[in-house]
């Protein structure tokens, strides 16, 4: 476990978030004695398996997406006539 001072976690949160993101749990500190105040944890793993572009060629989107809505459908799309 990481400890650092309230000081040292100003200046180096992004390492800090760095470390709990691998598994480490890191701890804030305050005072002189150095009381342990918060943990840093990270909520879930960031995931490593993502893989852009999964649903390629199982649709199309023709020409026709690009076109203006009509009046009525804008209308809905920006809150009015509800």
């Amino acid at each position: 476990m990481r400890k650092a001072t309230m000081f040292e976690a100003k200046t180096n949160l992004s390492k800090l978030v760095q470390l709990a993101l691998e598994g480490e749990e890191v701890q804030i500190t305050t005072g002189r004695e150095r009381k342990p105040v918060v943990r840093i944890v990270a909520i879930e793993s960031a995931p490593t398996n993502r893989r852009l572009g999964f649903l390629e060629g199982q649709g199309e989107v023709g020409p026709e997406f690009f076109d203006p809505l009509p009046d009525d459908e804008l209308r809905l799309w920006n809150g009015e006539d509800e």
